[in-house]
């Protein structure tokens, strides 16, 4: 137990999520409470506008929680500057890139910014981290290709490759197989399970591929109206948790085939 203890990275308490002022708040999730071990791929599942894009910014500082406390190595979240919470944790969001002519080597190596101004003065320790975080996503091929000539799933994978440059024990996804045709969606997925493995990161994730989540996360996170639950596919059936998810008239959770399928008319 106090091992497990040890090895908690980040924590939810009492948590409320949303958007406003003090004065004038509109909450979308209340009273979280997470315990996110290190070294484990983690899905946040949930329906449309449930929350789960808006709990990962709160997790990235990206957005303002409302109330309660984030917890990152055991300090609270507020207490982290931006650059100090850049070397904990990178963040891939759905949002299109701006136009520019970087290249796709040029893009990876933003990851470094928050060790070192600008590309002309890394190291050749920063550079064998970009370096491995393009070989590791299978990239190479594409380091001198300018971002826009890329296809979404090309430029998904050079967006996780930033993340890995920036060498955080925690990466943060929001939707990275939104706009992914089903060979690509598999591709990240199995990207990810693999970067948890191999190089020990954490990863969280929000998706609505639920299936996929289900058979490859060590662990989910489901976001329904009235409560947040976390844990195995094996302890989240025993709880019954999948059957609050989704509306029941189209879709089940089959707890035989641990997966959601369509209801029979």
């Amino acid at each position: 137990m106090h091992n497990r203890e040890n090895n908690i990275i980040l924590e939810s308490k009492n948590l409320s999520i949303g958007f406003g002022s003090k004065k004038n708040k509109k909450i979308v999730a209340s009273d979280i409470n997470l315990r996110l071990e290190k070294g484990k791929f983690f899905a946040i599942l949930g329906r449309n506008g449930i929350g789960k894009s808006t709990l990962l910014r709160s997790f990235s500082k990206i957005q303002k929680h409302l109330n309660g406390d984030i917890l990152l190595d055991g300090k609270n979240i507020e207490q982290y500057t931006n650059k100090q919470l850049a070397t904990k944790l990178s963040v891939v969001l759905t949002e299109r890139l701006p136009l520019s002519q970087l290249t796709v080597f040029e893009l990876v190596a933003l990851g470094r910014q928050p060790y070192t101004n600008w590309i002309d003065k890394l190291s050749p320790e920063q550079l064998k981290k970009i370096s491995w975080s393009i070989d590791i996503t299978e990239i190479s091929h594409l380091k001198n290709k300018y971002f826009y000539e890329l296809s979404d799933g090309q430029l998904q994978r050079v967006m996780i490759a930033r993340a890995l440059a920036q060498d955080t024990e925690i990466i943060i996804l929001d939707e990275p197989t939104a706009h992914l045709d089903i060979h690509h969606t598999f591709k990240v997925f199995s990207l990810l399970k693999k970067l948890v493995k191999t190089a020990k990161k954490t990863i969280i994730i929000s998706t609505h591929e639920v299936n996929l989540a289900i058979q490859l996360a060590d662990n989910l996170i489901l976001l329904s109206e009235n409560k947040t639950h976390q844990g195995t596919v094996k302890e989240l059936i025993n709880k019954n948790a999948f059957s609050s998810l989704f509306p029941i008239e189209l879709i089940s959770f089959n707890k035989k085939l641990e997966q959601f399928v369509i209801k029979k008319s």
